[in-house]
């Protein structure tokens, strides 16, 4: 998996200090389209988002995306807007979402490919380096709701 060497405008040493906001999302393929929108998608997010401060997760089966999006509020939400736009997708449903002060859970992922069946194996990945409380909720959060669908 290919990982962003983007530094972000966050304060190094005082995480403490910085709110990070994050939403989870997912929403249907619509008809007719392939892995082709899907890929373009990704080529977008690598672009734009590390310019953004946007980290995050993306995955893709069985027609239904799934992804988690951190960083600035302001950029996040835009991001959403657009999201919620698209054409390439329908019945998005907003997850959850969340402001704090926390790591990011994905800090090297511009936003990331993930197959439905590489999904558990990611989030534990992560949970495994998490370091914060807050992180580690969100994670078993999430990796509660893998297990369930």
């Amino acid at each position: 998996m290919r990982t962003s060497s983007v530094k972000y405008d966050e304060p190094q040493n005082t995480p403490d200090d910085y709110l990070l906001f994050n939403i989870v999302y997912c929403s249907q393929m619509r008809p007719g389209l392939g892995l082709t929108d899907v890929d373009a998608i990704v080529a977008t997010s690598h672009r734009r988002n590390p310019i953004l401060g946007i980290t995050g997760l993306l995955t893709f089966g069985s027609e239904i995306f799934f992804q988690w999006i951190e960083g600035p509020k302001l950029e996040v939400l835009d991001l959403i807007k657009l999201i919620e736009t698209d054409n390439r997708h329908e019945n998005m449903v907003i997850l959850s979402s969340d402001e704090e002060v926390r790591e990011r859970i994905f800090p090297n992922w511009d936003m990331e490919l993930v197959s439905a069946d590489d999904i558990k194996e990611v989030l534990n990945d992560a949970l495994r380096t998490a370091r914060e409380r807050g992180s580690i909720d969100a994670l078993k959060l999430l990796l509660a709701k893998v297990e369930r669908h």
